[in-house]
C-alpha cells in the first residue's frame, strides 16, 4: 500500500497518509446502470473475522467488462459508505485490519467501468527543471478543451493525448483530453518498473484534465495512464462485529 495517496472528490483535494485502514467518503450511489448495458454477474461477498480486530472480505463473480472493483465500508447499515480501495479485477479478497473493538462494520463491493488512455512512461532524475506553475499539482480543468461527448464504456470515450512533464526531482504534471460526457470521475493509475499491473494512484473529480503527482521512490521509473470511469451497482451488504482488543503479552507484563 502506498505511503500517501491523493484523493479528489466533489471538487475537493485531500492529500493524506494512506495505510490499510485509511479511506475517504464518497457520494451515495445514484442507482444508474453500468455503462455497457450488460447484465452484471452476481457477486457473492463474504466477510470473516480473522482476529478480534481484523476482517477479511472474499467474493466470487464479476462482470468481465469491469475495469476493477471498489470496496467500501460503513458503521451503520445505511451508510454513509467510505472507500477502502480501488482493486484490480482479478483480486478476490481484501483484509481490513486494526479495527475498533466491539464495533459492527458493514461492507459492499462495487464494480467500476471505463477504458484507460494510452500509457506514458516517465523517468525521474537528471534536471535541471523549469520553474513550474505554482498550482501545477492541483487538479484543474484547463480552458480550451472540448467537452466530452461519448458515454463512458463506449468506443472512443477513453481520455486521449495524455502528456507527462517532470516538474521537479519527484514531481510529474499530467494533462489529457476528456472524451466522455458522463464520467463520475477520473483515475490516475501507475505501474512502477518491475511490477506487473497498474494501481490507482489518485481519484479525481469529473471534468478534471490536469493534475500533478508527487512521486514515491519506487516510481522513479513508471508508466502512467488515466481512466474516465463510472460506478456499477453495489453487491449485497455483509457485516461483522469485532471483538475485544486483546492486550499483547508485553503490555500485560508491563502493567502494574
Amino acid at each position: 500500500m502506498r505511503a500517501r495517496k491523493a484523493w479528489v472528490l466533489m471538487g475537493l483535494v485531500l492529500v493524506v497518509p494512506v495505510a490499510a485502514a485509511c479511506a475517504v467518503p464518497r457520494p451515495e450511489p445514484s442507482g444508474r446502470q453500468e455503462p455497457s448495458g450488460r447484465q452484471e454477474a452476481p457477486v457473492r461477498l463474504e466477510a470473516e473475522l480473522v482476529s478480534p480486530t481484523d476482517i477479511t472480505l472474499r467474493w466470487q463473480g464479476r462482470d468481465p467488462g469491469a475495469a476493477g472493483h471498489v470496496i467500501e465500508f460503513a458503521t451503520e447499515p445505511a451508510g454513509p459508505y467510505t472507500i477502502l480501495g480501488f482493486l484490480p479485477p482479478e483480486q478476490t479478497s481484501y483484509t481490513h485490519p486494526d479495527l475498533m473493538p466491539r464495533t459492527t462494520f458493514y461492507y459492499r463491493l462495487r464494480p467500476y467501468y471505463g477504458a484507460a488512455s494510452a500509457p506514458v512512461d516517465v523517468t525521474l532524475g537528471g534536471g535541471p527543471y523549469p520553474k513550474p506553475d505554482p498550482h501545477w499539482a492541483e487538479p484543474r480543468v484547463l480552458p480550451g478543451g472540448s467537452p466530452g461527448t461519448r458515454p463512458v464504456g463506449s468506443e472512443g470515450a477513453a481520455p486521449t493525448g495524455l502528456e507527462a512533464t517532470v516538474t521537479q526531482a519527484d514531481g510529474v504534471a499530467f494533462r489529457w483530453a476528456d472524451q466522455a460526457r458522463d464520467e463520475e470521475g477520473f483515475l490516475l493509475e501507475d505501474r512502477p518498473a518491475g511490477r506487473p499491473g497498474y494501481r490507482v494512484t489518485a481519484v479525481l473529480a469529473p471534468d478534471v484534465n490536469a493534475f500533478g503527482l508527487v512521486t514515491l521512490p519506487e516510481e522513479r521509473h513508471a508508466s502512467y495512464r488515466v481512466r474516465a470511469f463510472r460506478y456499477g451497482p453495489p453487491s449485497d451488504v455483509v457485516q461483522r462485529t469485532t471483538g475485544d482488543d486483546t492486550p499483547s503479552p508485553t503490555t500485560e507484563e508491563s502493567s502494574p
